[in-house]
């Protein structure tokens, strides 16, 4: 099995049975660049927002919010996030509702790990040809290592200049602020707006000026063709 693709792509598994959920995680993340529990669709949606998983593995019947619902909420976040449901439930009508939701597959409990194991094999090479992003004939970005190109040749950035690239991309079809910039990339830190400036100019620096636009008033937006 080629479990090495596996190494660079994050798991949000939402899971309200303990003994499931440990068994889970001893079997499968070790092969994972992350992998987050949460114990109910409520956990699991906040965790979804914060972390942007690349996959999703969640139970159905859950207090507070039950795996249906909550996928059909991620859905409306990120349509393409592939989620896999796992159940004791095998009536038609719950496999159906399942995936009216867009699940991405459906496994019976109990179920064997090594299946589940080959079947995000499956998907992350579908994923992997999807996570780099031409941002225009220059510039690629990796979305998983957030590692950005320039004809193939990485740049080397700081963690900070990954993040805020990666956060213009999210937020690509609208400006990204300076109180956003604070609020994300500095957290509990007392920034001016002198020292975001600073800080674009020399990301622009060692990027190009044209990659990272600056829209007086409304904030940055980043060039692109093909987001």
């Amino acid at each position: 099995m080629q479990e090495n693709i596996l190494k660079d792509l994050k798991v949000l598994c939402v899971e309200d049975e303990e003994n499931i959920s440990k068994l889970l995680k001893s079997a499968i993340s070790e092969y994972f660049y992350s992998y987050t529990i949460a114990k109910d669709g409520v956990e699991g949606l906040e965790k979804f927002k914060k972390l942007s998983p690349d996959i999703v593995i969640t139970d159905i019947m859950m207090p507070n919010l039950d795996g249906l619902d909550m996928t059909k909420q991620i859905k409306q976040i990120n349509e393409d996030t592939p989620i896999i449901v796992l159940s004791a439930f095998s009536e038609k009508e719950k496999l159906l509702k399942a995936i009216d939701v867009g699940i991405s597959k459906y496994f019976i409990k109990p179920f064997d790990p090594e299946e589940l194991l080959e079947y995000l094999v499956k998907i992350a090479k579908k994923i992997n040809k999807q996570r780099v992003i031409c941002l225009n004939k220059y510039f690629s970005f990796d979305v998983n290592s957030k590692n950005l190109f320039e004809n193939d040749d990485l740049i080397k950035l700081s963690k900070r200049e990954k993040e805020f690239i990666s956060l213009l991309i999210k937020n690509s079809k609208e400006f990204v602020s300076t109180d956003m910039m604070k609020s994300i990339l500095w957290e509990e830190d007392e920034v001016s707006d002198e020292r975001v400036r600073t800080f674009v100019k020399r990301l622009r620096q060692k990027t190009n000026k044209e990659l990272i636009l600056n829209i007086s008033g409304q904030g940055y937006l980043i060039s692109k063709t093909d987001i």
